[in-house]
């Protein structure tokens, strides 16, 4: 079956598992790219969200607060300000949250009305009716993405012939009027639920709500329900930190450099000011340690980061954002033109920097470049990483960058300050700039020596990578894969899909070929000490015979045709809605969580391999 999404081919193929293959325990169970695997919700997990809840209603009401006594004041200048901040990228963020949930409800009630008529289905037949549902196309392999479409036709051509047919059921068109009129008066609630709930601009809160039942009901339930809401509850947070990560940077950011320029303008500090810049800046560091924990969690090539590191995480980018925003406003507060013109130099050096990088985020290219615009938009007040690999050498430039960028803003603020500042107050305010900016580089350092979830960076080069347990969990095959580097684990992703829980000598068990003993001499006279060759057993039916046991086992597989992005990218199947879709219809309807592959793990028929030990 072939479903038309935005971002890739992709092709659902049902093994049909039993049933007793969902047990907790069975190795064949577990898929390699699901987030069935995570670590189960805890109360820890819980009262984060609710935290965030705290953080959300504190940053919205000081500022509604703040430009109502601007108001009652005569401020109407700062009032106007302050309310722009607030309302226009709340409604910004509103209308994409809104128009995710459209999308969302659209898909996940077409394919309720599909499940409901043909119960007893598969789930890839169960797939097939929510991909007609999304504007999907069956047997149809060619979509657009930056990387398809630069193979044509052919590659789409080949997936299609390689794809398992289906058989639908013939009263899928007919499913539509099964659906009563309770479910239909259901629907018409849920959409003036949602639309009253986005124009209060309460969407954020709702998803918050929604997170914890998600979390509530993957904790009680069995093993099934389980991992259904497992899955829905990690697409929850991630588009909950995507929105609240795009709405801090709108509106708290400029909310936060607005509010202090005011205090030092006017040399006078009202507590519902302080209140507000202290919202704000919890705000910003908040989100950015929340977007960074939520997008681990999403990879499972990716080791979880612990509530340690997030919490030291903020207290880096809290006394960094912090000496980083005072320097914009002392500097606003006597050029306010040549501010301008700095945030945005600043700006388009960055968003040029970041575009040169290349970036691997969105499903098209222009999605790219407007996302490398707005990251462009944070790195005017804190690093974001955006792209893979060792990153030491690129945050060195931009805290350099940054570091010079302060010490000029501030020493032109102190050289041309107004007469109202004394000498002593203008030294106190240098000092807190300098003494936040070297606190948040020490908690960075805390953060990357002792905290990171990869192992210490100043560490030997295998540090911090066997965990506790881990030999006896996964074997040396596990510690192997954990001291893999990102870019050595993808390439190991890309020819083994279920390495062995043992390493066994493996002994030939034919007659070499002329030639081969000979070859072998050479190859043993090196003593590798670990290697990966061609099984000595690769006739046909055995080939036939173990694909064939093995996919019984595994269930369901989803077929991305799409190299997995690497991190810290967010995977295909959270960006794009339709692959959502498709997974969450086959949790459904599968007794075992569905395996997603991408076009970098797809092995041929004759690229099974196994691992060999060599004394």
């Amino acid at each position: 079956m072939a479903a038309k999404s935005d971002g890739a081919a992709v092709s659902v193929e049902d093994d049909n598992t039993p049933r007793s293959l969902s047990e907790p325990g069975n190795p064949a169970a577990r898929p390699r790219f699901s987030a069935a695997g995570g670590k189960p919700y805890t109360l820890l997990d819980c009262c984060w969200v609710l935290c965030a809840l705290l953080v959300f209603f504190s940053d919205g009401a000081t500022d509604l607060w703040l430009a109502a006594d601007y108001y009652l004041r005569g401020d109407y200048w700062w009032f106007g300000l302050t309310l722009v901040f607030v309302v226009v990228p709340s409604a910004v963020v509103q209308v994409l949250s809104f128009r995710w949930f459209v999308y969302d409800y659209s898909d996940l009630s077409c394919g309720d009305g599909a499940a409901s008529g043909n119960g007893s289905g598969t789930g890839a037949a169960a797939a097939e009716a929510g991909a007609a549902c999304g504007a999907a196309t069956v047997g149809d392999h060619t979509l657009s993405s930056k990387d398809s479409i630069q193979r044509g036709g052919s590659a789409a051509a080949g997936n299609a012939a390689n794809a398992t047919p289906v058989c639908t059921s013939s009263a899928l068109p007919a499913t539509a009027g099964t659906v009563g009129a309770p479910r239909r008066c259901c629907t018409v609630c849920m959409w003036v639920f949602q639309t009253v709930l986005h124009v209060l601009q309460l969407g954020q809160v709702w998803r918050y709500i929604h997170a914890l039942y998600l979390g509530a009901q993957s904790r009680w339930h069995s093993n099934e329900p389980r991992r259904h809401f497992h899955w829905r509850l990690m697409f929850e947070s991630a588009d909950i930190t995507m929105l609240r990560l795009l709405e801090a940077f709108l509106k708290s950011a400029p909310q936060l450099v607005l509010q202090l320029s005011i205090m030092i303008h006017g040399n006078i500090v009202l507590p519902l000011q302080g209140l507000s810049a202290s919202a704000s800046l919890v705000s910003l560091a908040w989100m950015i340690a929340s977007y960074q924990k939520v997008l681990r969690d999403s990879r499972d090539d990716k080791l979880p980061m612990s509530y340690k590191a997030v919490i030291t995480q903020m207290l880096w980018h809290f006394f960094t954002i912090g000496a980083r925003t005072v320097a914009f406003a002392l500097f606003a507060s006597v050029f306010q033109l040549y501010f301008g013109i700095f945030i945005v130099s600043h700006w388009c050096v960055m968003t040029f920097w970041i575009i040169q990088g290349e970036t691997d985020f969105c499903m098209s290219k222009w999605e790219e470049i407007i996302y490398n615009m707005v990251v462009g938009i944070i790195y005017i007040f804190c690093w974001f990483n955006v792209k893979e690999g060792p990153s030491r050498l690129r945050m060195t430039v931009y805290y350099s960058v940054t570091l010079v960028e302060n010490v000029a803003l501030t020493a032109a603020w102190y050289t041309y300050r107004g007469p109202t500042t004394s000498d002593s107050s203008a030294l106190v305010v240098v000092c807190l700039v300098a003494c936040s900016f070297a606190l948040g580089t020490f908690f960075m350092l805390v953060y990357y020596c002792w905290l990171h979830p990869d192992g210490p960076v100043l560490g030997s080069q295998w540090g911090g990578c066997v965990d506790e347990g881990a030999v006896s969990a996964g074997g040396v095959a596990g510690v192997i894969d954990a001291c893999l580097t990102p870019s050595q684990g993808s390439q190991t992703d890309m020819v083994i899909t279920s390495p062995p829980r043992t390493l066994p000598r493996t002994k030939d068990t034919g007659e070499p070929v002329p030639g081969e003993r000979d070859k072998d001499r050479d190859r043993d006279s090196c003593l590798p000490i670990f290697q990966v060759r061609p099984s000595p057993s690769s006739s046909p039916a055995l080939l036939h015979r173990t694909s064939s046991s093995s996919r019984a086992q595994e269930g369901p597989v989803i077929r991305i045709d799409l190299p997995r992005k690497r991190y810290p990218a967010w995977d295909a199947h959270f960006i794009d809605r339709r692959l959502r879709k498709t997974i969450l219809l086959l949790e459904t309807s599968s007794a075992v969580s569905p395996r997603i592959q991408y076009r970098s793990s797809m092995m041929g028929s004759k690229e099974v391999l196994e691992y060999e030990t060599t004394v």
